[in-house]
């Protein structure tokens, strides 16, 4: 059975409970698409397995970026969300889609932004810009240090 790697990563890393999002372009059946289908599917996938696991995370989806981040947008388009718009982990549907978002929050928010941080694989693995700083640089190897000690050989 596969490991919910994102829940205990944010937990390793944040020292919190993790509020999972699964982005999307609909809240809660705001929009029809076979897209949105694999989201769903996804975040139903993700809860059950985090039951389980006995993994203490919140995870829902699909849920547009405004509704998984922002508390009084996300009672009005999901109001039983257990996110509750205070989402610390994203994931996004794809690695476009993940790789624009971060990017635009990187510039918009003025924020460190760390990643993309590939979960799933044999050993740790993450990407950098060509444009990135050397506290960037850091930044990432030392999560994926952080990731190394948590994997066994």
């Amino acid at each position: 059975m596969p490991r919910p790697i994102s829940a205990r990563s944010a937990r390793a890393l944040l020292n919190t409970r993790p509020k999972i999002a699964m982005v999307s372009f609909s809240t809660k059946g705001s929009a029809k698409h076979p897209v949105l289908d694999k989201i769903i599917k996804a975040t139903a996938l993700a809860q059950e397995r985090a039951k389980t696991l006995g993994l203490e995370a919140d995870i829902d989806g699909e849920l547009q970026a405004d509704a998984a981040l922002i508390p009084s947008i996300c009672a009005g388009k999901a109001p039983d969300s257990p996110i509750a718009g205070q989402a610390n982990v994203l994931v996004f549907p794809d690695l476009n889609v993940g790789n624009t978002c971060y990017k635009l929050t990187e510039r918009l928010a003025h924020a460190a932004a760390y990643g993309p941080v590939f979960q799933g694989l044999q050993r740790p693995a993450s990407d950098l810009s060509r444009g990135c700083s050397a506290d960037d640089i850091v930044g990432i190897a030392a999560i994926v240090a952080c990731q190394a000690l948590g994997t066994k050989s």
